[in-house]
């Protein structure tokens, strides 16, 4: 049956028709999760809610636990991830308040743990195209149902924060690296995703145009908010309809999300580390034997 994940911020999770809805603490190897994860059924479809910065906004983008957040989605039989999350753009086209759907990241990230696997067991999956393709049309036929304006594709550069982007870099990105959107939450969280063989998207709402933007001036974290509110409803209206679009259940994967790890783990069986082995029960534990 499979189960649908929104990851995002907690104006999503006021969802008008979520049956049977409770918070749900899930114990990972990997730590807490950055909260409880909301868990219910909207029409057919089962679906998880998780705060990526917990309610409240405790974690910073580096503090996210990550591994944890994919680990515990995983343990409750989620097998679709849909990332929501304000960006900024580089693109005087994708204006405050415009949707993108991100098939592309550059990642600049730099102090955050980036893999499940490591020393004692060693793997490699390919993130050449890091978005599962069945899952951006979905969300694309969400977003025309919904009646939500939607760029469709873009490349997300994912920063460290917490800080902005100074001008030089925003101009970097925007001219010579030829970013869309600029956030700083999707990475490690697609690579995890994919060593978890989790299928992911991600939605980039629109909040400001970086600082780039001659007619702009710096980013300024009033306005941001301001337009997130005003992007709560109509990213409440993408989830509806995307549990919808996708309530006729999980396929296998005609991209191979679901079988990333097949030929990804390096490490021979007999120099297999048990304790690391162990903590991949959920992640891996279809190739590890768990």
């Amino acid at each position: 049956m499979g189960r649908i994940a929104i990851i995002g911020g907690s104006g999503i999770y006021d969802m008008e028709g979520l049956e049977d809805a409770r918070w749900q603490t899930i114990e990972t190897p990997w730590g807490d999760p950055s909260d409880k994860i909301l868990t219910g059924r909207l029409g057919q479809t089962e679906m998880a809610f998780l705060p990526r910065h917990g309610r409240g906004h405790v974690h910073s983008p580096t503090t996210v636990p990550y591994r944890a957040n994919i680990d515990a989605l995983k343990r409750l039989g989620v097998t679709d991830v849909i990332s929501i999350s304000a960006c900024g753009s580089f693109r005087d086209e994708m204006a405050p308040g415009d949707f993108v759907l991100v098939d592309q990241f550059i990642d600049r990230t730099f102090a955050r743990e980036k893999s499940f696997f490591g020393t004692g067991c060693v793997a490699h999956v390919s993130v050449a195209h890091p978005v599962c393709d069945r899952l951006r049309k979905a969300a694309k036929t969400a977003a025309a149902e919904a009646e939500i304006g939607l760029h469709d594709g873009g490349t997300y550069l994912c920063m460290e924060g917490p800080q902005f982007s100074t001008m030089a870099e925003s101009r970097l990105y925007r001219d010579v690296w030829n970013c869309d959107v600029i956030g700083m939450t999707n990475m490690p969280e697609a690579k995890l995703a994919r060593e978890a063989e989790l299928c992911y998207a991600s939605i980039a709402m629109i909040t400001d145009y970086d600082s780039w933007h001659p007619g702009h001036g710096s980013v300024d974290i009033t306005d941001i908010i301001a337009t997130l509110k005003g992007n709560a409803e109509k990213a409440r209206a993408l989830v509806r309809a995307l549990a919808a679009a996708l309530e006729g259940g999980h396929p296998d994967c005609p991209h191979g999300c679901d079988r990333a790890l097949d030929h990804a783990i390096m490490t021979r069986p007999e120099e297999r580390d048990p304790d690391v082995v162990a903590r991949l029960d959920a992640v891996a534990g279809r190739l590890l034997g768990l």
